[in-house]
This record gives structure tokens, sequence and C-alpha cells, in this order.
């Protein structure tokens, strides 16, 4: 089946942003012009999917009026001739079918998944978390999408990193199928270095198909109180197959402090506005 319909979790404090999260959600941390989540959902457009539906919760209005209609600005902008932002600005509630739902109490992202499941359907969505932006030609989503329509079973994003950094992560037993794919024997969540089964690690980019709501609706939280998608998929790999595809592109942890601002340089110096003057402002900095 078309994946036409995205998931997108962004109830969560971002406590790593303290204290500017306080009253902003993280995923409207600006990188250069644009917040965190409207890269995402450019990246899901770019891909093909036509409906995106949020998973918000208390304190995350902004993402919603980011998306909505803005008639006092759009007047505004057309008074004082600014027609290149007031482009930028109409096309926003446009770019896809946006829908809202609440988590009332953030626990986990699984449930969080599950708020979304009677607007889902019985089909396969894609699942964008709000830390993970990857730059590169093809969407990262449609990557995974493209392995989907050849397999038709669950699909992760997966990255390799540095040996020492894989109890920061989920990290994956994988058994190569063919070039950048993996059937996923099992899955740790931040193991010991010496017990991680790979160097292979989850980015938070899915593609799921409706057995694994059924299992995030039969497994327990865990000692956290939480409902976790990587402990349903876990439970999901002893049923069926689910596949790991090892992305192309660059990827920016937007959900911590340093990836946050390699991504917003990175992306400033590509920006047409900003590409020259900066570069020569970095290029000339004295620390």
């Amino acid at each position: 089946m078309k994946i036409k319909k995205a998931i997108m979790p962004v109830a969560g404090f971002g406590t790593r942003f303290l204290p500017v999260t306080k009253a902003q959600p993280k995923e409207m941390l600006p990188i250069v012009d644009k917040p965190i989540i409207q890269y995402l959902v450019e990246e899901a457009v770019a891909a093909g999917i036509e409906e995106i539906i949020f998973v918000t919760g208390r304190g995350k209005r902004a993402i919603e009026d980011h998306f909505d209609c803005s008639f006092e600005l759009e007047h505004t902008l057309v008074e004082k001739n600014k027609l290149d932002y007031l482009k930028e600005i109409y096309k926003l509630p446009t770019l896809a079918k946006l829908a809202y739902v609440r988590q009332p109490k953030p626990i986990g992202d699984g449930d969080a998944i599950l708020k979304a499941r009677h607007l889902i359907g019985n089909e396969p969505c894609a699942v964008l978390f709000g830390d993970d932006i990857v730059d590169f030609e093809k969407p990262c989503i449609k990557q995974l999408m493209d392995v989907f329509e050849r397999y038709g079973d669950p699909i992760v994003a997966l990255e390799r990193v540095p040996k020492n950094e894989v109890c920061k992560f989920g990290v994956v037993q994988p058994n190569k199928i063919s070039e950048r794919t993996y059937e996923i024997e099992d899955l740790v969540e931040k193991p010991a270095v010496k017990d991680a089964p790979s160097d292979l690690t989850i980015v938070g980019k899915y593609i799921i198909t409706p057995d694994v709501f059924d299992e995030l609706e039969k497994i327990k939280p865990g000692k956290d109180g939480e409902i976790r998608l990587a402990d349903a998929l876990k439970s999901l790999i002893l049923k069926k197959a689910v596949y790991g595809y090892e992305f192309e592109g660059k990827r920016y942890d937007c959900g911590s402090k340093l990836g946050f601002l390699k991504a917003t340089v990175e992306f400033a110096l590509k920006h047409g506005e900003l590409n020259g003057e900066f570069r020569d402002y970095l290029k000339n900095l004295k620390l």
C-alpha cells in the first residue's frame, strides 16, 4: 500500500533545552528561518505524504498556529509589499492535510503513536520524530518508503556511529540482505559498548504497519512508566520480519544542543541570504 499518512509525536517537554522550552515547544526552535518541525513536514511532503497527524501536548499550541492562516500578518505583508515573505507564509497551511491529537500525559513515544491510531486506520504509515533532520536530495523517509514497497513490513532508519557512542542509542542486531538493507534480529536500548550487537543505531524515522499498533496496545509500560515504540518492535521481531535501512544523507540530532548548533551553522552556510557574509564571518572569527 502507498504511504499517505505520517505521525509526528511532538508532545515531549524538551528538557535538554530548558529554560527556553519551558514555554516554547522544542520543535519550534528555528534553524535559520524555519522551525525544526517545518523541515520534517517538508520532508514528508516531498516524499509524497498527503496527511500529517501531530501528537501534541500541553504548551504546544505554537505548532498549530505556525501551520495556520494569519490574516493580520498576511494583510500587513501585502500592505508593505513584502511579497516574498507572503509567499512563504501562504504555503504553510496548504503543505498537507493536517490533524492534531493530544497526548494528555507524556508517557512514552509508543503511547503518543497510539493516540493517532484512529486517524490511521488499517494502513501503513510513516513516523517522524522531532529530533532528527537528514539532509539529502532524496528525503530520508522516502528512502524508507521505497524499501517498504519491496518488503511490505516495518522499516526503521539506521545510522552507523562510532563504537564508543552506541551506549547513547537503540542498537540493532542486523542481518544484511542487500545493500544498505538489513533484517533486524534484535534491538537493544542503550547497551554498554561491550554488549552492543553492532554499530548500527536507530534514528527517529520509521514506516510502521497496523501490527505495530497491535503490539503497542499489548505491551506493558517499562520501569519508567512509559510505553516505547522500541519495545513494540522488539516484540514484533519474534513474530515477523522488521527491516532496517542505512539511509543516505547527513543526520543532525536537533534534540541536543550541539547537534542543533551544527544544523544551524551548516544550513546557514547553504542559505541564499547568508552563505557569503556568514561564511566570511566564520572564517574571520577569532576566539
